[in-house]
């Protein structure tokens, strides 16, 4: 059982920054594969960005890399999501997800644990 808290949203202007936070809860924390979604409204969930147990591989959407940056920091149970250049098309829910096991990283089904969600907002 794993508990994953989130924090850091919020409205801000386009070209502002946000950084997300997700704190772990219930599992060993450095078993984990860490991603994040987003939902926006009338859309479906996507994938936006994920990181690997050890922080050797860190994968995003084409739509923000470069932008967005995702980090991990063991010792405190909790996965980052800076993001910086925010433009409206960013505005989403976004939730954080935990996996246990080995899967494809882009696949929600792959991710065992998930966050509340928390809301951004991006204006223009």
């Amino acid at each position: 059982q794993v508990l994953l808290v989130e924090s850091g949203g919020g409205l801000v202007q386009a070209g502002g920054s946000l950084r997300l936070s997700c704190t772990a809860s219930g599992r060993t924390f450095n078993t984990l594969g860490m991603g994040w979604f987003r939902q926006a409204p009338g859309e479906e969930r996507e994938f936006v960005a994920a990181i690997s147990r050890n922080s050797i591989y860190a994968h995003y959407r084409d739509s923000v890399r470069g932008r967005f940056t995702i980090s991990r920091d063991n010792a405190k149970n909790t996965v980052y999501l800076l993001m910086d250049s925010l433009k409206p098309e960013d505005t989403a829910v976004y939730y954080c997800a935990a996996a246990e096991g080995i899967g494809v990283y882009l696949t929600e089904s792959t991710y065992d644990y998930w966050g509340q969600g928390t809301q951004v907002t991006v204006s223009s």
